[in-house]
């Protein structure tokens, strides 16, 4: 079953749990875009697991700052980190791989009411990538079973996210028992487990968290369309969400903002 832990529990098993009983005997793959909930994921998976290998994805997006972030950002964490090409972008049917799209501007106000049950299709925004966590998952899989890893770790949401539907704790589950049917390791009886650490957490709390753990949020892009420098728009979903975060945290926002948005005050 897919390990979906609530807040208290979870800020209790990081800083209060002895280090013999954190898994340390076992490996696990992160993937790692580069932004906030991902590079989150990655101090949380440090902390529990003997070696943890981090994966990226050159899939075609609309910039590549946030690999740029990425390769920093697992620098810093001294873990392994690989890089995969894949062309989503030849699909189309995204914002984020077909500049003919307008990436469109956040509402922040809109996301904490949204629940992960009750998604309909007008209010999927153009930013969603068709089947991109099922893709990114199976490779993900695929090198957790070349590193004799137990977990995979994503920084999927089900509080504070656009509504993609691959982001809910169903799908998450789904996924697992099929990784566990479709691989040698799980067919030896070596379960691989797909943990959702932030599914329950705001984007608030997985700051909180983040910070906890040593996380430089200074490091990460989060913005659906950062230019070359990877300074953020400040206006897309994305970033919406992200700066809403920073002040109901009550924490400063060291994102790095291209010089025509105005911060708020």
């Amino acid at each position: 079953m897919t390990d979906i832990t609530s807040q208290s529990d979870f800020f209790s098993s990081v800083s209060k749990t002895p280090a013999h009983t954190l898994q340390q005997d076992q490996n696990a793959v992160v993937l790692l875009s580069g932004g906030l909930d991902s590079v989150t994921c990655l101090y949380w998976a440090k902390a529990r697991y003997a070696c943890v290998t981090a994966v990226s994805f050159n899939y075609g997006q609309r910039h590549n700052s946030e690999l740029v972030a990425a390769k920093a950002i697992a620098k810093t964490a001294a873990v392994n980190h690989r890089i995969i090409d894949i062309d989503i972008a030849q699909l189309g049917g995204s914002s984020l791989t077909d500049h003919s799209m307008t990436v469109p501007d956040g509402d922040a106000d809109k996301f904490p009411d949204k629940k992960h049950d009750k998604i309909d299709n007008d209010a999927i925004p153009n930013t969603y990538v068709p089947a991109r966590n099922t893709i990114f998952l199976s490779y993900a899989l695929a090198v957790a079973e070349v590193t004799a890893a137990n977990h995979i770790v994503i920084g999927v949401s089900s509080v504070d996210y656009s509504g993609y539907p691959d982001c809910r704790p169903e799908y998450i589950a789904a996924f697992e028992h099929m990784a566990n049917l479709a691989t040698k390791a799980g067919v030896t009886g070596h379960h691989l487990s797909i943990q959702t650490p932030l599914q329950r957490l705001s984007k608030a709390q997985t700051i909180e968290l983040g910070l906890t753990l040593g996380v430089e949020y200074g490091q990460t892009i989060s913005c659906y369309q950062a230019d070359e420098d990877g300074l953020a728009c400040g206006v897309c979903d994305s970033c919406a969400l992200r700066r809403q975060g920073f002040v109901q945290a009550g924490v400063a926002d060291p994102t790095h903002y291209q010089a025509q948005y105005q911060r708020p005050e």
